[in-house]
């Protein structure tokens, strides 16, 4: 991302007093609540602020524009995200049980995904911004870097770099997978998600 973009989209002031962050929390979760009863498109920093209760000016004071808050929000929920991913791959102790944590890795994210649709937009809305796009495909990298650090060092030395590569795009594709799926009834909808699994076996096996 550009030095432009990242000013555009980063907060005014980062929370330092109690009181701030209290007023931070509620502009974000109120926006949270709000992406999910009507759409991203729909949510204005006016509404935001009168609901999270204040005048608009307390949400400019923290944040830009509305960009900036979807930029908080998914910084949130990228470091749940590194949470769990991390748990799961701390079980990880041996070769034999990469490919299990991978399957978790999926069904968790999913789980996830499908349960909040506040999450499901946010997510669309962060890929058709351009000033955020990066922050997708940088949280990747990094849960990304997580899992091979924790299973190269069970791989032959020559094979970690290309297994990095590998595990990068299965990482970043799942996003647009989960995003499919969710748009598709059940039955088609478990078969997209199966067959992404058998893709990630297929690819892992080249290096396990």
């Amino acid at each position: 991302m550009s030095e432009a973009r990242r000013l555009a989209t980063a907060p005014r002031r980062r929370p330092k007093q109690e009181r701030s962050r209290e007023r931070i929390d509620a502009i974000l979760s109120t926006t949270m609540r709000l992406i999910g009863e009507k759409g991203i498109d729909a949510v204005t920093m006016k509404e935001v602020g009168a609901l999270a209760g204040g005048p608009i000016a307390t949400v400019y004071h923290y944040f830009p524009n509305k960009s900036a808050i979807l930029a908080m929000l998914y910084e949130r929920f990228a470091e749940e995200s590194r949470a769990r991913f991390g748990a799961i791959i701390a079980g990880i102790r041996g070769v034999d049980e990469v490919t299990s944590a991978a399957d978790r890795l999926l069904d968790d994210y999913y789980s996830r995904v499908a349960a909040d649709p506040a999450i499901q937009d946010l997510q669309n809305a962060i890929q058709a911004d351009k000033a955020l796009q990066n922050l997708d495909i940088a949280e990747t990298r990094q849960q990304a870097k997580m899992f091979c650090d924790h299973v190269g060092p069970m791989l032959e030395p020559e094979r970690r770099e290309a297994f990095g590569r590998v595990v990068f795009l299965v990482f970043q594709l799942a996003g647009g997978v989960v995003r499919l799926a969710l748009t598709q009834d059940e039955a088609e909808s478990r078969r997209t998600i199966d067959d992404y699994r058998s893709i990630i076996h297929t690819q892992l096996r080249l290096f396990l």
